[in-house]
């Protein structure tokens, strides 16, 4: 078993985790989450999404985030683009990495963005263009790549198909999205075998939710067949509002511990990641759906 020297972990917390919460979560708040994962160590912190308020409120004050954080050095903060006006409200806010979301399902697809996967990538094409012709980099993600609510099992090559097209657009990389969490590990190494056989490995990333316990299992899976990259959620903040039941992102604070003790290097400081995490689920009224930041919890408590 052969696996990496390192992982670059991408923490959707600020976006993914935090776009489906009912009450809004305060600018101020949002900003320290930021930083504070910055702090951690973290380089790829998603920090927004320029989509129509009407559909996504919790991220209306995406521009003034990016405005408020102090943006480091070596550090990205790519936000998520649907469509050319909100590449133009990230050009205006100045954002260095932009992020398209496809799905691998025909009915997800229809659900999630009222379209087909065929034309989402139509609309996706001239977006990433734009973008690349302004040296923004661009990355793509495919939701239920493993599982549909609506359509159950997804093919492999299903997803190949559409990581092709969004690789062949000029995506840098590609993120592999199990929305809904119904994954195993075989099924994960044979969806990414799938995928790699048309895009190199080195440009997958792997975004696991852990609705049915299997996240760590997933990542570990999809690292053995080279993949280098996992998207993750402090405190294991999110879910899908397509998605009746479905948990949120696996947890930030758990796949650090596990790599961790893997001797796999990640750059982050778990205590600070952990707390993070608590003062952000402090916010919103929740504990932090992470085990390893349950098990800190009570050793602060307990000392």
């Amino acid at each position: 078993m052969t696996l990496p020297k390192a992982v670059r972990i991408v923490e959707v917390g600020p976006r993914d985790g935090l776009q489906n919460e009912s009450a809004v979560v305060p600018l101020a708040a949002k900003v320290a989450l930021i930083e504070a994962l910055v702090a951690a160590g973290l380089k790829t912190v998603e920090s927004g999404s320029f989509v129509s308020p009407k559909w996504v409120p919790q991220m209306a004050d995406t521009a003034e985030v990016m405005a408020a954080i102090n943006r480091h050095a070596g550090v990205r903060y790519p936000v998520l683009v649907p469509n050319l006006k909100g590449l133009e409200g990230a050009l205006a806010a100045g954002v260095d990495e932009i992020a398209v979301f496809g799905a691998a399902s025909e009915s997800f697809s229809q659900k999630n963005i009222n379209c087909s996967i065929a034309e989402s990538l139509d609309r996706f094409r001239p977006v990433v263009a734009a973008a690349l012709a302004k040296n923004i980099r661009v990355r793509g993600y495919i939701s239920c790549v493993l599982g549909c609510p609506y359509e159950g099992e997804i093919q492999p090559a299903a997803v190949a198909k559409v990581a092709k097209a969004l690789a062949d657009m000029g995506c840098y990389e590609i993120s592999l999205g199990d929305t809904i969490g119904t994954g195993t590990p075989l099924k994960a190494q044979a969806m990414l075998r799938a995928v790699a056989a048309l895009v190199p490995v080195g440009k997958l990333a792997v975004h696991f939710h852990d609705t049915w316990g299997q996240a760590l299992a997933n990542i570990l899976a999809c690292l053995e067949l080279g993949v280098a990259v996992v998207d993750s959620a402090v405190a294991g903040l999110g879910g899908c509002p397509y998605a009746k039941g479905a948990t949120g992102n696996v947890a930030t604070e758990d796949v650090v511990y596990m790599l961790d003790g893997m001797g796999i290097e990640t750059g982050v400081d778990l205590a600070k990641l952990a707390a993070a995490g608590r003062a952000i689920t402090a916010v919103i009224g929740k504990a932090p759906a992470s085990k390893v930041a349950q098990v800190l919890a009570k050793q602060l408590q307990a000392a």
